[in-house]
């Protein structure tokens, strides 16, 4: 019997309102380091050879120890490669499309070589924007941070470690809206054209985005219902459906409708 692979790394967790965004946090690209341990020795041409065949768009259904119904599904490789390599150990890095069972892309890979494969290590090394090198926390540190927070007053530590959440959707897309908009949007309202003040660039209709107070607070998830230069042309007309509303009603002032206006 082989024993579980250990299982280490990044995982973002949302706190209050920031649980909203959590589905946006969890459908984005993933970056691992993976230990394989073959099961016989290969040569080094010929592991590099099957290696290479997963990048791209591959054919994955979900292991039977999943949470998630096995269907065939495809999912893209969009980087795999060795970092190194002793007798049946392999280290690699691969990035991944969300959804992706990098276990069984090992156990895949030992098959096609002929030898088998399986999982020893996995450490999740970026997850979107979150990477090792931005913010990552284990539990005992937030507990200090914690106590030195209740204890002496001091909120430094906490305010590092948790993020405001307008970091967890840093590789949306953005729209600022006018004060006047920012309630009617809190209060689950479209996002209309004269209501934008800026837009990025090359915003295509379809694509997520995040809206923004003037003060650069989130205030919802939209879906784009035009594009940047439709935004830029037009009067009028809905720039963006609300999915999915972040900031509280009543924050900023309501908007009144001006007689005669």
């Amino acid at each position: 019997m082989r024993g579980n692979p250990s299982v280490s790394g990044i995982l973002p967790i949302a706190l209050e309102e920031a649980v909203k965004i959590l589905r946006i946090l969890t459908h984005t690209t993933k970056e691992y380091v993976a230990l394989m341990e073959l099961h016989k020795l290969v040569s080094d041409d010929k592991l590099y050879e099957v290696i290479n065949m997963f990048k791209g768009e591959i054919y994955q259904r979900p292991p039977l120890r999943s949470s998630v119904k096995r269907s065939l599904r495809i999912r893209r490789v969009h980087k795999i490669e060795v970092i190194d390599k002793r007798d049946r150990w392999v280290l690699m890095r691969i990035e991944t499309d969300p959804g992706t069972y990098i276990r069984k892309i090992i156990h895949d890979i030992g098959l096609l070589l002929g030898v088998g494969a399986h999982m020893r290590e996995l450490r999740r090394i970026k997850s979107g924007i979150f990477t090792e090198d931005l913010n990552i926390v284990t539990l005992h540190m937030l507990s200090e941070a914690m106590y030195i927070y209740k204890n002496e007053n001091k909120e430094e530590l906490l305010r590092k470690y948790i993020m405001p959440i307008e970091v967890g959707v840093a590789h949306l897309p953005k729209v600022i809206i006018d004060t006047n908009a920012v309630d009617p949007i809190a209060r689950g309202a479209q996002l209309a054209v004269p209501g934008i003040s800026v837009i990025d660039k090359n915003i295509a209709r379809g694509d997520i985005l995040a809206i923004l107070s003037p003060k650069a607070e989130l205030v919802a998830i939209a879906r784009a219902e035009l594009s940047t230069e439709e935004i830029i042309a037009r009067d009028k007309g809905i720039a963006a459906t609300t999915l999915r509303v972040i900031m509280r009603p009543g924050i900023y002032p309501r908007w009144v409708k001006r007689e005669g206006i």
